[in-house]
């Protein structure tokens, strides 16, 4: 599958998840959300409850933990542009959706899937996709400049390091997801 889209996709391992019937309740409890158990990539990751429960929670403090620092809307737009930089059409498809819907900036967006991490933004959103790229290329390339734009852009320490700490985040989840399998049109993650 080729393309980036804001459509739901799904996700096929190669390697073989756990059925929903083999979950057990240290699996449930890993996978923190239930409804979780419908997704085959969640059930892959679950063979590791511990690891899982860890990835999950992490997760779920970058991006619903939003008692000041970045703003929801850039959270995603950096995960989404780690996503687009490396190559993960599901989850810059997933991310690209939640920046979409709380920016209110659906267009923006979708230029930033269409033509790439190099598509024209405005400054605050220039600043965010510059740092969120450096740092899904290699982390050295994360540089006092890009720590400079984001400032400039308006931006405090706090709301600097959620941005950093979602792409650092999508940077590590997108190549964990590309090791493990690949986007398709049917199913779920």
């Amino acid at each position: 599958m080729t393309g980036f889209t804001q459509e739901r996709l799904g996700w096929r391992p190669w390697l073989e998840p756990l059925t929903e019937d083999e979950l057990t309740d240290a699996h449930h409890e890993a996978l923190v959300d239930k409804a979780r158990a419908a997704s085959p990539y969640f059930r892959l990751l679950a063979r590791d409850p511990e690891i899982l429960h860890a990835r999950t929670k992490t997760d779920q403090d970058i991006f619903y933990n939003i008692d000041g620092g970045l703003p929801r809307a850039e959270r995603e737009l950096a995960a989404t542009a780690a996503s687009r930089h490396n190559g993960c059409v599901f989850c810059a498809s997933v991310h690209a959706r939640f920046a979409a819907h709380y920016s209110k900036r659906p267009a923006d967006v979708r230029r930033l899937l269409d033509e790439g991490v190099s598509a024209p933004q405005d400054g605050k959103w220039r600043a965010v996709v510059d740092a969120a790229v450096a740092l899904a290329a290699t982390p050295s390339a994360l540089g006092a400049e890009h720590i400079t734009a984001l400032r400039a852009a308006g931006y405090d320490d706090l709301a600097i390091s959620d941005a950093l700490h979602a792409a650092a985040f999508f940077s590590w989840a997108n190549r964990l997801m590309l090791s493990l399998g690949e986007p398709d049109k049917e199913g779920g993650a």
